[in-house]
């Protein structure tokens, strides 16, 4: 990533701060540090390598999408829940490693309890104004209430982490320079987290809406 990148991301994280304390600002790169793959690489504002996804190759949509911090340590193990009905799309998240969930079926377990259940928003009557994405579910099941709601578009880079007052935990936003009137189109974007919501987890969601939605 350029110096300008740097500069511009520290100049946005100074500015998103509350009095509960300031929100933590990443830049996402929608590009592996690895030649041969597919992923993602996420850094701060002093330019440190925070997290990285480099475990697909080429234009494979994968079962399986793991999260790993700077120094290639799995942090989170994302699973594609294999689909009932043909509209479904259910993710699960556990943490660390699992192990080989792509050949768990159902006489076999995970050797963890899944954290979190991500389910795909299906817009049934193709209503235009419809911003809602994705349900976050707590644990395994989708048939409980929601923990989190995603609207927005991913596509725009434009998306909301909303929990259940509606208050806003994390958000993807698109990234402009302010030096040059660079535009950095969607490939490299902002993740911000507010105060006392993960960022390891957020980037997740940003994980899966590339998956649901790209």
């Amino acid at each position: 990533m350029s110096r300008t990148v740097h500069e511009e991301h520290r100049d946005e994280e100074d500015i998103k701060s509350s009095g509960s304390g300031a929100c933590t600002s990443l830049t996402v790169w929608r590009k592996s540090l690895l030649f041969s793959c597919n992923g993602f690489t996420v850094i701060d504002s002093d330019g440190n390598l925070v997290y990285r996804v480099d475990n697909y190759i080429g234009g494979q949509r994968p079962q399986e999408v793991i999260l790993m911090d700077g120094l290639g340590k799995t942090v989170l193990t994302i699973h594609r829940r294999p689909k009932k009905l043909r509209l479904q799309d259910n993710w699960l998240v556990y943490e660390g490693e699992v192990g080989d969930c792509c050949n768990i079926n159902a006489t076999t377990k995970p050797s963890k309890e899944p954290i979190w259940c991500v389910r795909k928003h299906i817009n049934i009557l193709h209503n235009a104004n419809c911003s809602l994405l994705a349900h976050v579910f707590r644990g395994t099941s989708s048939d409980k209430r929601h923990a989190y709601v995603i609207e927005g578009s991913y596509a725009h880079r434009s998306c909301k982490v909303l929990d259940e007052s509606r208050k806003v935990v994390a958000e993807i936003k698109r990234k402009e320079a302010m030096i040059g009137g660079i535009s950095f189109g969607v490939e490299v974007f902002l993740l911000i987290v507010w105060p006392g919501f993960d960022r390891g987890f957020a980037m997740a969601l940003v994980l899966l809406l590339d998956q649901m939605f790209s």
